[in-house]
């Protein structure tokens, strides 16, 4: 994309919907041949603590893009009393179970359980949130490793858009350990220059104008305005919010005001439709490369 010609008013929508599902298709086919030629077939295990409407909705989700993809889906609902220790135990015995390629926990978990010591009790191999500290290190190591999903989600988002990165300039707005530093890290890894910024830099959006490409991710609804937006540049919108409209309905907004910011960006997302949908595909793809892995299969290109 030529930035510095690009038209005003002409932004690149990047729809989210149709990668994921030419992803979701290159999956299923990949998994078809690994059942036909060596007979067996990626499982994801999915544990839900509680019972969170939201969360709940977000696991039966994934659960039906397995099936949808050819993956095998195992679902574990547990009592949101259950304890820390049941849950580690409940881990470590799907760590054993070699019909599982991928553990995910549902976040977030109830109080009575530490995050940090449910996500260093999975098997790094069979970490598909890519959450490990093991993992974590690798990406930042430049080893191969299993990459957190909506990152991984933007970088194939951003491939569609520009082939090569490298020397661009990189603006990662938050810096939460699941986007926000992922995704500085394998901006790093494609050669760009990057900058994170977060709710103590100054002026941000002085930052943010310098970017080619600005990935968003601060949970703050609409909060990037076109003054924040380098003409021309790519904009990542890693956000969503619940927003109540004018006539008292509800709608989904990312981080960035989207129908001012698409005057100014050469390409941009939308949300919904955008990232949403690269989530879970990347869920299902590190789920294959787990697979394949662990059985020493070389990785399908994906």
């Amino acid at each position: 994309m030529n930035r510095e010609n690009k038209g005003v008013a002409d932004a690149q929508i990047i729809d989210g919907r149709a990668i994921a599902a030419a992803l979701r298709q290159r999956i299923a086919a990949a998994a078809n041949e690994l059942r036909a030629q060596h007979r067996f077939t990626p499982g994801l295990a999915t544990i839900l603590v509680g019972d969170n409407p939201a969360s709940d909705s977000y696991v039966r989700a994934k659960e039906g893009a397995c099936g949808g993809a050819g993956l095998v889906s195992f679902a574990q609902r547990l009592a949101a009393d259950t304890s820390e220790a049941a849950l580690i135990a409940e881990i470590g015995r799907l760590n054993h179970d070699d019909q599982v390629d991928g553990i995910l926990v549902q976040l977030p978990l109830p109080r009575q359980i530490d995050m940090h010591r449910v996500i260093a009790a999975i098997d790094p191999a069979k970490d598909v949130d890519g959450f490990h500290p093991t993992n974590v290190g690798r990406l930042w190591t430049g080893l191969p490793s299993l990459v957190p999903c909506t990152p991984q989600g933007i970088m194939l988002l951003l491939r569609t858009v520009e082939h090569d990165l490298a020397g661009r300039t990189a603006v990662v707005l938050g810096r939460s350990n699941i986007v926000g530093k992922p995704m500085a890290a394998l901006l790093l890894a494609a050669d760009c220059t990057v900058t994170s910024a977060h709710s103590k830099t100054q002026d941000a959006a002085a930052v943010a104008r310098r970017a080619d490409i600005l990935v968003v991710a601060t949970g703050q609804a609409r909060m990037v305005t076109p003054d924040w937006v380098k003409p021309g540049a790519v904009v990542i919108d890693a956000g969503i919010s619940p927003m109540r409209t004018p006539d008292g309905s509800r709608r989904l907004v990312g981080d960035v005001d989207f129908a001012a910011v698409r005057t100014v960006a050469g390409a941009i997302t939308p949300v919904p439709g955008g990232v949403g949908p690269m989530t879970i595909a990347c869920l299902l793809r590190n789920t294959l490369i787990a697979a394949c892995r662990r059985r020493g299969r070389g990785e399908p290109p994906l």
